[in-house]
């Protein structure tokens, strides 16, 4: 899947799409017990990237908090590279999208824009750091 289509929720047509093993009712059973901050998480590093700097937001330090409440809602408070930043908006919807895709049975998903504490490379995992050059 290319890093475009994967940052606008699209599915990779090449794939074959595997079939739905559980009816939906079943499914967002499952998923309402599964909610974890440490899933959340992992859903978004692993599809919710910065398209200008090309490194998933988690490991660029912008998600600040993650809380799951009783299993039906999720709150993530984040920050943005600068107040001006363009892709705003697609960084938001990426989250929000792919959290639900990971627990379809949420009953809300929330994402926070905060400025304080500003983010700053300091912000940043060691691995995005590496990646970008930052020593």
């Amino acid at each position: 899947m290319s890093f475009l289509n994967r940052l606008m929720g699209k599915e990779d047509e090449t794939k074959a799409k595997p079939a739905d093993p559980a009816p939906a009712d079943e499914r967002q059973t499952k998923a309402v017990v599964a909610a974890t901050v440490e899933g959340v998480l992992e859903a978004i590093r692993k599809n919710v990237y910065d398209p200008e700097i090309g490194l998933n937001i988690v490991d660029l330090g912008l998600i600040y908090d993650v809380k799951v409440t009783d299993g039906k809602s999720v709150d993530v408070e984040m920050t943005l590279t600068s107040p001006g930043c363009p892709v705003g908006p697609q960084i938001i919807r990426g989250v929000q999208t792919y959290v639900n895709q990971a627990y379809p049975g949420l009953d809300a998903i929330n994402v926070h824009i905060v400025w304080t504490p500003m983010w700053g490379p300091e912000r940043m995992s060691q691995e995005a750091k590496d990646q970008l050059g930052f020593f």
